[in-house]
């Protein structure tokens, strides 16, 4: 089985995963606030796993743009 080599993610991929990367920060804020402002336990509860969630997520795109960065063009395309 051959393994597969990673290629380097092109300039719109990149537009994306950075795009992703900031609207994931700005739910994460969003839900941060109103998890800190309201007086609803359930709000409270659900405004926290899906901060958990998002944040997972932000994560992993950032761990994706690492993993990938070996492979980014030294030079502007």
């Amino acid at each position: 089985m051959q393994s597969m080599q990673m290629q380097a993610l092109s300039g719109k991929e990149l537009e994306y995963i950075a795009d992703s990367i900031s609207n994931e920060d700005l739910l994460i804020k969003q839900l941060a606030a109103t998890a800190g402002t309201t007086q609803n336990s359930t709000v409270h509860q659900i405004c926290m796993q899906h901060l958990q969630s998002h944040t997972q997520h932000m994560n992993s795109l950032t761990q994706l743009l690492q993993h990938h960065q070996q492979y980014a063009p030294t030079q502007p395309q």
